[in-house]
């Protein structure tokens, strides 16, 4: 295996790809007690329309990605959850709008565990009996999230930023598309995206790199055939779709997302966009930016208050959330004080200390081996190395920020989604 040395994280990544086009990472850690396993595959909720084997454009059914993930669990021989948790192991999985992981954390057995998770990840098993019987499950937990005033704001924002692109599309779907998934959409999607030229596998902890990567080869079987080609439609306009969504829902102050349409890094640009956007959402929304303190002071926002950037392939989106009696206000003051800061320039004391906390903060995560592989699959799916960070930072400077603010902070590309009280 190759090592990746980062010296200024005093870091080495072992890295390699098999001969099926599967990448595998690992990151020894032998100071620490248990080791933790992630494998994902680049196929997420957004990936709903795809070109098949005979050439034809297939549309699958909203929350096919996610219905898979809970099945994927299955296995001829009984359900892989139970038996990694009846060797200590904690195993679990998620879906998000462009990736599907599956990953555990244990003390033992670490062998024993990884051939499981890339065993059952790898050879699906689906029957009708099982599938009509996930629906009834994964209905119940879409009504409990069109339920979440949480939820519901976040994604009536994406449905009103986005006007075609299906990062809009709910990850887990509706109750009435999954009713449309088959055990035969299970099997096609999984034959188009669970290829090991899609995947990657990451692991930490204190094991033999070289282990790690027979045991991927011995089990991962397939070609290094690429996986299939997607359709996420056309190009988006710079400008939301709508610049104003509300419903009412038993909650007993407003909530709201605001949301601002960035435009898609290009290949290999993507972590260093991140980390701009992300210092921009604390110029604006941190608890020491002026206008968090002086929208706080005027009870215009409270402690639930929080911001984030995102990105999926074709989008990416900073937004701030909370609960406010005058969401609208609080977007109008959002939008002044951006402009503001993108003509005047931003502070620069203010910027270097957010600058260095973040740099520190990002440091720190490194400490979680869950954060690291997560990262690193992240990453190698954008085609970016996660652990070049420091050399990012380095190059951002507060033009950065100043002309992102100007190009993003404005008035056509600002959506707000509001949870209102009912009457």
């Amino acid at each position: 295996m190759d090592k990746l040395e980062y010296t200024a994280l005093g870091q080495t990544i072992s890295h390699c790809v098999l001969p099926n086009g599967l990448n595998v990472y690992v990151d020894v850690r032998p100071e620490y007690g248990k080791q933790f396993a992630f494998f994902a595959t680049r196929y997420g909720g957004m990936d709903v329309r795809f070109r098949g084997e005979d050439g034809e454009w297939l549309d699958t059914p909203a929350g096919v990605a996610h219905f898979l993930e809970h099945k994927t669990f299955d296995t001829e021989d009984g359900n892989a959850l139970q038996r990694m948790a009846a060797n200590g192991t904690d195993p679990n999985a998620f879906t998000s709008s462009s990736m599907t992981g599956y990953f555990f954390d244990g003390v033992r057995g670490l062998e024993d565990d990884l051939r499981t998770l890339l065993s059952f990840v790898s050879v699906p098993w689906f029957t009708p009996e099982s599938v009509a019987k996930e629906q009834g499950i994964i209905g119940q937990e879409i009504r409990m999230c069109e339920d979440d005033p949480n939820d519901e704001a976040y994604y009536r924002l994406l449905e009103a930023m986005y006007i075609d692109h299906p990062v809009r599309t709910r990850v887990a779907g509706t109750v009435e598309s999954i009713a449309h998934i088959t055990a035969d959409t299970l099997y096609q999607c999984h034959q188009a995206f669970y290829r090991p030229s899609n995947m990657v596998l990451c692991v930490a902890g204190n094991v033999d790199p070289q282990r790690v990567a027979d045991i991927a080869q011995e089990v991962v079987q397939g070609t290094s055939a690429p996986a299939a080609v997607v359709d996420h439609g056309a190009q988006e306009p710079e400008h939301v779709g709508e610049r104003y969504t509300c419903r009412t829902m038993p909650v007993s102050i407003p909530l709201f997302a605001l949301g601002f349409k960035g435009t898609p890094a290009a290949r290999g640009e993507g972590l260093r966009q991140r980390l701009v956007a992300e210092l921009v959402c604390d110029i604006l929304f941190s608890p020491s930016a002026p206008l968090y303190n002086r929208l706080y002071e005027q009870g215009l926002l409270n402690s639930s208050f929080s911001s984030f950037y995102t990105s999926a392939p074709g989008c990416a989106w900073m937004m701030a959330a909370g609960e406010s009696r005058d969401p609208e206000r609080v977007r109008d003051e959002v939008l002044k004080e951006a402009a503001r800061l993108g003509a005047e320039g931003i502070d620069r004391r203010l910027w270097d200390r957010l600058k260095k906390a973040a740099y520190g903060a990002m440091v720190r995560h490194l400490n979680s081996m869950e954060d690291t592989c997560i990262e690193l699959a992240e990453a190698h799916f954008d085609g970016e190395d996660y652990l070049s960070f420091p050399q990012c930072f380095q190059s951002i400077e507060r033009a950065d920020g100043e002309a992102l603010l100007r190009t993003w902070c404005v008035e056509g590309r600002t959506a707000l989604s509001v949870i209102s009280p009912e009457e």
